[in-house]
């Protein structure tokens, strides 16, 4: 990999770790274990809509286990790289069908395959398919939050100027 690649994924990654541990300091708008705004996958999105869908992957690991490892919390890890691994293949597949105008059906559907995968992931770590019982609240929680997401990616993709000079 070019020095050049590796210093744009390097920034994006730290970008994207940057918005999640801020993000983690802010009390939940929603009173429900596991919902939060998701932010750090604009960059996510971003990143595999711009760069390709290998870099989106890199920057989404990177953030997943250096989020573990500053939050203190690697116990997570699991159900994080479930749903960031979901999501990441519905992003991928939907960067062939997708116009730059709408990343925001990217960042919903993207968040709905997270919290399938990280409820998949909690019947494999609990062994209680019982809590399957609290997928479709998570589900229409992510439309939400992923259209807002998608939406900023979108902003950002749409406006070329901003980051162009940066991924010449």
């Amino acid at each position: 990999m070019k020095t050049r690649k590796l210093t744009q994924l390097a920034v994006l990654s730290a970008i994207a770790l940057t918005i999640f541990m801020l993000e983690a300091q802010i009390p939940p708008v929603v009173p429900l274990p596991g919902v939060k705004l998701g932010l750090a996958n604009i960059v996510t999105v971003f990143t595999v809509f711009v760069l390709g869908a290998k870099e989106g992957a890199m920057v989404l690991a990177v953030r997943i286990f250096l989020g573990a490892v500053f939050a203190g919390n690697f116990s997570t890890i699991f159900y994080s790289a479930a749903g960031g691994g979901c999501a990441i293949l519905v992003t991928i597949g939907l960067r062939r069908v997708l116009k730059p105008n709408q990343l925001f059906v990217a960042g919903s559907l993207g968040a709905v395959a997270h919290s399938l995968g990280q409820m998949a992931a909690a019947v494999l770590l609990t062994g209680t398919p019982s809590v399957l019982v609290y997928l479709p609240v998570l589900i229409a929680i992510s439309v939400v939050t992923g259209l807002f997401t998608g939406l900023c990616a979108q902003m950002l993709v749409n406006r070329g100027r901003l980051w162009k000079t940066f991924l010449r």
